[in-house]
């Protein structure tokens, strides 16, 4: 296992700039998960620690030794990537042991690494196939234990399950998170779909235009995000934001929001500023019966899915609100409801998107 810092780390194309100082610390043995919408800038991070893009300036430490001009194959990093790469010629063998031979690693132990990762991978009965003959999920997997084979300090996935169908990507999450921990290595994944961030990650780090926004656990971002970005990144359904206005009184703090009658929820803030425009942040699961601030809300429409129902809803021409509720399979579309929720559960942002405390 190795342990990996970026200080300060950029990267440019000329005159722009895609990777804007970035500093991380990844402990070794950490699953960390890359996160962020499409053209954040976490593949190209993840190439960077690679050593398929060049570091423009700032420094790659993994180990205590500095990386940045070593060659990516002396970095002790293996990569599995979104496409399989398979060569179709090759049996399951040979593709995982083809990097070995090419290394000029003897035979008997090329036969040993393959074996033993066709073991973990529950390859064992597939070896003698081609890519062809298998499945979506057994080539991914067989992509992955060609790395293995490698024995790396550190593995690298860039969206490894992209290609998958959605049960598959459900299975390939748990085989990952197995071989996780029966390697004990560290992992630095990247994707793009928050539930696989939440899935797996022992630390998530959200990017967004080339900039880290918050790095810390699942439940540490979808607790207390930092802004209003990763507010509405982590979590599904994502966060309802209700816009509304600060008022200030004597006693009390409130949010007033013109959008839904001009409904007053009380705040506990610090320093507000009356009149300041405001965001308020309501997952969908902080709706129930008991909360004292409410809103009447009519229902577009209802995700009916077995064991919760999500109610789809707005008051006149406002932004929908999603709401999780356990009465669903009472309400119809066009229903008129009352959605309360408790005021101590909804985060504040300015109109910046800062998180306001």
């Amino acid at each position: 296992m190795s342990e990996l810092q970026l200080s300060d780390v950029r990267k440019s194309y000329g005159g722009l700039e895609v990777i804007k100082g970035v500093d991380l610390d990844i402990k070794s043995g950490e699953f960390v998960v890359f996160v962020g919408p499409s053209g954040c800038g976490k593949s190209t991070l993840l190439r960077m620690i690679a050593g398929l893009e060049e570091i423009t300036s700032g420094d790659l430490i993994i180990d205590d030794e500095r990386m940045n001009d070593v060659d990516p194959s002396k970095r002790g990093i293996a990569m599995v990537f979104q496409s399989y790469a398979l060569y179709p010629h090759m049996t399951v063998r040979e593709n995982m042991g083809f990097a070995l031979r090419f290394a000029g690693i003897a035979k008997a132990e090329i036969e040993r690494r393959v074996s033993e990762a066709a073991n973990i991978l529950e390859l064992g009965p597939l070896l003698d196939r081609k890519p062809k003959q298998l499945s979506g999920g057994q080539r991914q997997r067989v992509a992955i234990g060609r790395a293995i084979v490698r024995h790396p300090k550190i593995f690298l996935f860039d969206e490894p399950l992209s290609n998958l169908d959605a049960e598959l990507r459900v299975h390939m999450r748990i085989e990952i998170a197995r071989l996780h921990k029966q390697l004990a290595t560290t992992i630095i994944y990247v994707t793009h779909d928050q539930v696989e961030a939440m899935t797996l990650a022992d630390k998530i780090v959200v990017m967004r235009g080339g900039v880290v926004e918050q790095v810390g656990s699942p439940l540490d971002l979808y607790d207390d995000p930092a802004n209003l970005f990763v507010a509405g990144f982590i979590g599904s359904p994502k966060m309802n934001f209700l816009k509304g206005v600060i008022e200030t009184g004597e006693t009390q703090t409130y949010a007033h929001l013109p959008d839904f009658d001009g409904v007053r929820i009380p705040l506990t803030l610090k320093n507000a500023e009356a009149v300041a425009p405001v965001t308020i942040g309501v997952r969908p699961e902080h709706f129930n019966e008991s909360g004292s601030a409410a809103l009447d809300v009519t229902i577009d429409m209802l995700e009916h899915l077995g064991g919760e129902t999500f109610a789809y809803a707005r008051q006149g021409k406002g932004d929908l609100v999603v709401i999780e509720t356990k009465n669903g399979r009472g309400l119809k579309s066009g229903d008129r409801i009352v959605a309360r929720f408790d005021p101590a559960c909804a985060l504040v942002f300015d109109a910046d998107g800062k998180r306001l405390r």
